[in-house]
């Protein structure tokens, strides 16, 4: 297999400290892949264990989901991009002011991260939104965050694979959709509800895929991502093929 230059897998390193992170690190390529570290781990080891990563050559998803003031997360976006990570995110929730002060906040670094919102955690169900006041579908919901989250200068949402077809067509192109809740289908679902496969996520429009478990939790983490990515080159011939009949 060719090492892809825009990996589409982002695994997600859901340890509760440094030394099992480097560890699954080690035994991984950055030709085959991301990593998203998130509030545990990054509460735990904070900025240091991302240089250890980009040491090693990773490009780091920063997955902080900063929801707060325009101002604070403004302010927290700038450093996250003076760390060097690859991506980072925000709450769409945060509403209008805050994502454009977080698009404005990073557009003259000089690193500048992708910058992506998240629409609602694939944990999230029809009576959770009921819970919360919310009477739209999560699809409704997901749309409307989507296009706030373009409008408002951002580079692209989180969302569920399920929606990704839908923001696809309403988006543009150029819009970017990272898609968690991936699952090759023999893997366990685990806490996520609304899930699906790399091939059908890439078919609906994905452009990345967060992937956890299936990865980290297997005797052969490598050999997982060589699967995957096998997977995956086999959609882009496919597509291929398909613009040239």
């Amino acid at each position: 297999m060719i090492a892809a230059t825009d990996p589409k897998v982002i695994v997600a390193l859901d340890y509760p400290a440094a030394k099992p992170a480097l560890a699954f690190a080690d035994r991984v390529q950055p030709e085959l892949c991301r990593l998203k570290v998130g509030k545990e781990l990054f509460t735990a080891c904070g900025p240091m264990l991302l240089e250890q990563l980009m040491r090693r050559n990773f490009e780091i998803f920063l997955d902080l989901k900063y929801h707060d003031i325009p101002n604070t997360t403004a302010q927290a976006c700038k450093t996250a991009a003076n760390l060097g990570v690859w991506m980072v995110n925000v709450h769409a929730l945060g509403g209008r002011k805050m994502l454009e002060a977080a698009s404005e906040a990073i557009a003259c670094n000089l690193q500048r991260p992708k910058l992506i919102a998240v629409t609602l955690l694939t944990s999230m169900a029809q009576q959770d939104l009921a819970d919360i006041g919310i009477s739209e579908t999560p699809a409704e919901m997901v749309l409307r965050l989507a296009k706030l989250s373009r409008d408002s200068g951002l580079d692209g949402v989180v969302c569920s694979a399920q929606e990704a077809a839908l923001l696809r067509k309403n988006c543009g192109e150029s819009f970017c959709l990272v898609t968690p809740g991936i699952r090759p289908a023999q893997a366990s679902l685990d806490d996520q509800l609304r899930v699906m496969t790399p091939h059908a996520a890439l078919q609906a429009g994905a452009n990345y895929l967060v992937i956890g478990r299936p990865v980290t939790q297997v005797a052969d983490p490598l050999q997982a991502l060589l699967d995957i990515n096998k997977e995956i080159d086999s959609v882009s011939m496919n597509q291929i093929s398909g613009e040239h009949a």
